[in-house]
């Protein structure tokens, strides 16, 4: 019995909301990989319906951080603005 190999996956174009917001966190320090995913979300929830601030998007993702939230914060901000992003 043989069985296909799967398709192969197509990264997401770098102009997209989602492909920013995930890597907006890259550089942020957490202690597992998930808690970097769960507040790549937060951000990327963030950027599309633009509630709330920033600060609170990475508070409410309940992601462990390895260092405080407002290096956290300021690095996403760094980030967003290079890619023409305004954060509050």
């Amino acid at each position: 019995m043989t069985t296909k190999p799967p398709p192969a996956v197509e990264p997401s174009p770098p102009d997209t909301q989602e492909k920013i917001a995930y890597e907006s966190v890259a550089a942020v320090d957490t202690v597992e990989p998930n808690d970097r995913h769960r507040l790549g979300y937060h951000v990327w929830r963030w950027l599309t319906t633009r509630e709330g601030t920033l600060d609170d998007a990475v508070r409410q993702s309940g992601a462990r951080l390895t260092g405080p939230a407002d290096l956290a914060v300021k690095s996403i901000r760094a980030y967003l603005s290079s890619k023409g992003i305004t954060a509050s």
